[in-house]
């Protein structure tokens, strides 16, 4: 008989049957009728966020986006297993994880339209703003949970990225550190299958999880899109992590829908069969398959949380075509922590150019053609 613990851990079969684990189902053996409910909205509601903002980006209003479609499960289940004192670092495609943090949507497109260099203010959230750099995010939620413990906080850290991350050697670090200190870190994979253009089975020869094996990290896999079984698993990596218990390491199972980004093309690595496959497991639709067979379903409800996702993605399209540009003078702002001499010259430069002063246009106009 194969070994039951080779396989993600899972809840909520796609045809919307639960699973009976007597261990995980425990975990959130609080999520109720309402609680279920909640969870789908989010979902219903994340989705619409990133439709809109494909959209947007195709119209010509951003610049680019990171399409999540696809991967709500992963991010909402593990966002809502946070308590409001930890601290999640994100890499570009966790905007579910973002509005489960209490980040207004509309503030969501900021950086991909070009008007700010970040989206919203991390302190107010505990979260982290979109990181491009691929990996770095584990070493910064690495350090942040071993400094929170030196404090003596009794917090938890958590750091999002994605399958083709685990190739990069900052990953490989902030794993090291995190066993050597212990620290109260979450590493939580989702593995969407693609890394841009490269398929995960040349990223790893063996399932990810078991990478953490070999740092003393205990690893699992979850089914994805499964929200339940997301929220369960986080909840017990968190409350490890928060009670000394060291780090742990989740791999969701889950797939990129759409592109990579916006400035993908997904049909010329992979086949629309894949694609397709994968939509049958989608997470929206087996969490209302669950709430049909527990006759926690009817239209009223459907109608109502379409129009909570219309009114909101209505406001991320407002806000986005409104953002005003940032003022010139705004560059050289949050370039130094500190006052610096540099950079006072050189704001003071711009300055009289913007002004209109002849001789700094002509110093201006040299260095252009130099």
């Amino acid at each position: 008989m194969p070994d039951k613990s080779a396989y993600p851990i899972q809840l909520i079969q796609p045809d919307g049957r639960r699973v009976f684990d007597r261990e995980y189902a425990a975990l959130v053996a609080d999520i109720g009728p309402e609680q279920l409910r909640d969870l789908y909205e989010d979902l219903v509601v994340t989705r619409r966020i990133d439709i809109e903002a494909t959209a947007l980006q195709r119209q010509g209003q951003l610049g680019l986006w990171a399409p999540m479609l696809g991967q709500e499960a992963a991010q909402i289940g593990s966002a809502r297993a946070l308590h409001p004192d930890d601290y999640a670092f994100c890499s570009y495609r966790e905007h579910a994880v973002a509005y489960c943090r209490g980040v207004h949507p509309t503030e969501l497109t900021r950086l991909w339209r070009g008007v700010a260099h970040s989206c919203w203010d991390p302190h107010a959230v505990n979260m982290t703003n979109p990181n491009i750099i691929v990996g770095s995010q584990g070493l910064h939620a690495t350090g942040y949970a071993y400094a929170a413990h030196l404090e003596g906080a009794e917090i938890a850290t958590i750091a999002y990225f994605g399958d083709g991350a685990t190739s990069q050697g900052d990953l490989a670090e902030a794993l090291g550190f995190a066993a050597s200190w212990s620290a109260a870190v979450v590493f939580f994979c989702q593995n969407n299958h693609w890394a841009i253009s490269s398929p995960v089975r040349i990223q790893s020869a063996t399932p990810i999880a078991r990478r953490a094996y070999g740092y003393g990290i205990p690893g699992l896999q979850v089914d994805g899109n499964d929200v339940l079984a997301v929220l369960a698993v986080t909840r017990q990596a968190i409350a490890r992590a928060r009670s000394g218990g060291g780090p742990s390491f989740i791999e969701a199972i889950t797939y990129r829908i759409g592109p990579h980004t916006t400035a993908d093309d997904p049909t010329r690595y992979r086949s629309a069969a894949e694609t397709e496959e994968w939509k049958r497991r989608d997470p929206i639709d087996r969490l209302r398959k669950l709430l049909e067979r527990e006759s926690l379903w009817d239209e009223a409800f459907e109608r109502r949380v379409a129009a909570h996702a219309d009114e909101v993605a209505h406001q991320v399209r407002s806000a986005t075509i409104g953002m005003p540009d940032p003022a010139p003078m705004a560059l050289f702002e949050h370039v130094y922590a500190t006052p610096h001499p540099l950079i006072t010259q050189e704001r003071s430069e711009y300055a009289q150019y913007l002004a209109g002063d002849p001789g700094e246009a002509a110093v201006h106009q040299e260095g252009v053609h130099s």
